[in-house]
């Protein structure tokens, strides 16, 4: 008998997962996204990481899920979709998080995928592709993949080429996995109402939200055969759901007027960072004095060059509510890119103090002072740096600036050690590997800093 590697098998579990998701969302933006670069961008974000956290935090005590066992990842990409893969790990497109009118409706979606995280769907759809040949695995996955690609294309003859592999030797083995699939997509609705009920939340949001995707998607399913979909026939999971919903004493709860209002400010940031100028403007017109107009027509001021006119704006954000950390971060993040770090130091000072644990703000306070070029600041920017990593450890940019920040110092090994550690993260073997051998015959040996380098070199030497 011939086995394949657990490793493998999550592999393929997550590509497979991940295709089907695809295939479920591609053709609504498709025109749109023909010259996206490949693969999914990853993007980071203080604030709406952090209101990812406030979304997920009672829905995960419900479902004894440890908050700190799960990642939450943001993806760049304009259609509606959310996805659990590779583990414990919740990926969200910004389309969703741009399409979701109300907080509840974003909400609900993360109850459903919480479903499939406290349910170990992953892991028993790994089981169920265990039942399968090392052919049909790879069958299904070829032609998911073809599928995924026609229908991103806005070709449907590519599309129903993949489907055709799927249905050919391994379309048994395929309609059995998706079935399996289906039985998991009605699990986690369940397991979302559920989590919604017991911490007080209402549903309909999710149900509102699931009738526009299946509004959107009736032409594109009326010749569906159901056996060959990854989820249950969408109007019938609505019925089912709304049924259930409308008996809980939650059905009819507004979301709470501060997280509303974060919402709207979330949604204001990412159509300031992604959309162009002109798209935000027409969106958010000065008409509009409300504090997400303001942020968002801000942020399209700085990223075209224009900080003068857009430091006053965040300024009177920052005025208007001074609690904000965020508000703050942004007018820190203005200046800094705005050419004057010394202006940008004591905005992010006060972002810090009022989010200390946040080290995405950390580093950007360490960049600004770096950006000083004074010793004093330096070490302050060390300090800072240190504390980043308690949360961004595998982040690049804190070794990067900790190996700016050591040489403005005059401390070279050090230097030379944290190059090594940006190098390894970022993928660059050779450039890692020349500066921990630098980095090692600098520190005594059996010292922290020498085993750090030891380790480096211990990894890149590997296949």
């Amino acid at each position: 008998m011939i086995s394949i590697p657990f490793s493998i098998h999550r592999i393929f579990t997550g590509l497979l997962m991940l295709a089907m998701a695809l295939v479920s969302a591609a053709p609504a933006h498709a025109a749109k996204e023909r010259n996206r670069p490949a693969g999914p961008q990853l993007i980071r974000d203080a604030e709406i990481e952090g209101l990812m956290r406030l979304y997920t935090r009672p829905i995960f005590k419900a479902a004894g899920i440890n908050p700190g066992s799960v990642n939450v990842y943001l993806i760049n990409d304009s259609r509606i979709n959310a996805f659990v893969a590779g583990g414990q790990r919740i990926f969200i497109h910004t389309g969703l998080l741009m399409q979701a009118r109300t907080p509840n409706e974003l909400i609900g979606v993360l109850a459903h995928e919480s479903g499939h995280i406290a349910g170990g769907h992953l892991a028993r759809l790994g089981h169920e592709l265990e039942s399968a040949s090392v052919t049909s695995i790879i069958g299904m996955l070829v032609g998911v993949a073809a599928a995924v690609g026609g229908a991103a294309a806005g070709d449907s003859n590519a599309a129903k080429a993949g489907g055709g592999i799927m249905m050919g030797s391994q379309g048994l083995a395929q309609r059995n996995v998706l079935a399996y699939q289906r039985v998991m997509e009605a699990s986690a609705d369940q397991a979302a109402l559920k989590y919604l009920t017991a911490s007080g939340q209402s549903a309909k949001g999710m149900i509102t939200l699931f009738g526009k995707l299946a509004n959107e998607s009736i032409a594109s399913l009326q010749k569906v055969d159901p056996y060959v979909m990854s989820h249950p026939m969408p109007f019938d999971r609505i019925r089912n759901l709304e049924a259930a919903a409308k008996k809980t004493p939650y059905y009819n709860k507004l979301d709470p007027p501060e997280l509303v209002l974060r919402h709207q400010l979330m949604q204001a940031k990412l159509t300031g960072f992604l959309e162009p100028a002109t798209v935000v403007f027409q969106r958010y017109p000065k008409t509009d004095s409300s504090l997400s107009s303001r942020y968002a027509r801000s942020i399209a001021m700085f990223r075209k060059g224009d900080t003068k006119n857009a430091v006053p704006i965040i300024e009177g954000l920052t005025r208007d509510l001074p609690q904000d950390p965020y508000f703050w971060e942004l007018l820190g993040q203005a200046l800094l890119e705005g050419g004057d770090p010394k202006k940008a130091v004591p905005p992010l000072r006060q972002a810090v103090k009022l989010l200390p644990n946040n080290g995405l703000i950390q580093i950007l306070l360490a960049q600004a002072l770096i950006g000083t070029g004074n010793r004093a600041a330096a070490q302050e920017a060390l300090k800072a740096l240190r504390l980043a990593q308690k949360t961004e450890g595998q982040t690049p940019a804190v070794f990067k600036y900790m190996a700016i920040a050591y040489g403005q110092i005059g401390d070279v090994p050090r230097a030379e050690l944290a190059t090594a550690q940006a190098a390894w993260l970022t993928g660059d073997k050779q450039l890692a590997t020349e500066k921990a051998k630098s980095a090692q015959g600098r520190f005594k040996q059996g010292t922290p800093e020498w085993v750090q380098a030891n380790d480096l070199l211990n990894f890149s030497g590997r296949d």
